[in-house]
C-alpha cells in the first residue's frame, strides 16, 4: 500500500469519526438540555421511570399512541420523542407523536388547555398552518419547534434528545399530508 492510500485511508477514517462523534455530542447535548428544562432532576427522573413504566406495560409506544389517541385508518405512528410542551404554568414532559395524520402529546401530568376548536392535544395534520423552528438567542443549543395550528393557536416544543430528527419527520409528515 502506498502513502497516498494510506492518507486516504486516514482521511476517510477521520471523516468518519468525526462524523459518528458529532452525533454522540448532540445526543449526549441533548440528554443535558433534556434534563436541564425539568424542574428538578429527581423529578425529571421519577417521571422519565413513570413513562418508562407505563410504555413497558402497554408494550412499546406504538401502543400507547394506539390505546391514548386510537388509530385512524391508514394511519402509521412515523416518531415518538420525548419532550416538554411549553405552558404558562410551566413546561410538562410527555411524549409528542408524529404520525401521517395527526401530531399528539401526552403526559403523566393532567393538561388543560383552552383551544377555539377543542383539539387539546392531537392536531390533524390538515389544521397545522406552520411549523416554526427557533433557538434561544442567548443559548443557542436551546432549540423550540412552533406548531401553529389554523385557528392561529400555539404549541412549543422543547427539550427534544433529537430536536433535528423529530423536527425532519414532522416536516416530512406535513408534505406527505399534502399531496
Amino acid at each position: 500500500m502506498g502513502f497516498f492510500q494510506i492518507a486516504d485511508k486516514v482521511d476517510r477514517m477521520k471523516n468518519m469519526m468525526n462524523k459518528h462523534g458529532q452525533k454522540a455530542d448532540n445526543f449526549v447535548h441533548g440528554i443535558r438540555e433534556h434534563l436541564r428544562i425539568g424542574s428538578t432532576l429527581s423529578e425529571t427522573v421519577k417521571g422519565k421511570l413513570s413513562m418508562g413504566a407505563r410504555i413497558l406495560q402497554l408494550g412499546g409506544v406504538k401502543r400507547v399512541f394506539k390505546r391514548i389517541f386510537g388509530i385512524g385508518e391508514g394511519e402509521k405512528l412515523l416518531k415518538a420523542s420525548q419532550c416538554y410542551l411549553s405552558t404558562t404554568a410551566g413546561p410538562i414532559a410527555g411524549l409528542l407523536f408524529i404520525s401521517t395524520q395527526r401530531v399528539a402529546f401526552c403526559s403523566e401530568r393532567s393538561i388543560k388547555i383552552s383551544s377555539p376548536n377543542s383539539e387539546l392535544v392531537s392536531i390533524p395534520l390538515r389544521n397545522i398552518k406552520r411549523v416554526n423552528q427557533s433557538a434561544n438567542v442567548k443559548m443557542p443549543s436551546q432549540k423550540y419547534m412552533e406548531i401553529v395550528t389554523i385557528d392561529n393557536f400555539e404549541f412549543w416544543y422543547m427539550g427534544f434528545l433529537n430536536y433535528q430528527k423529530a423536527f425532519h419527520c414532522l416536516q416530512q409528515a406535513l408534505s406527505q399530508s399534502q399531496i
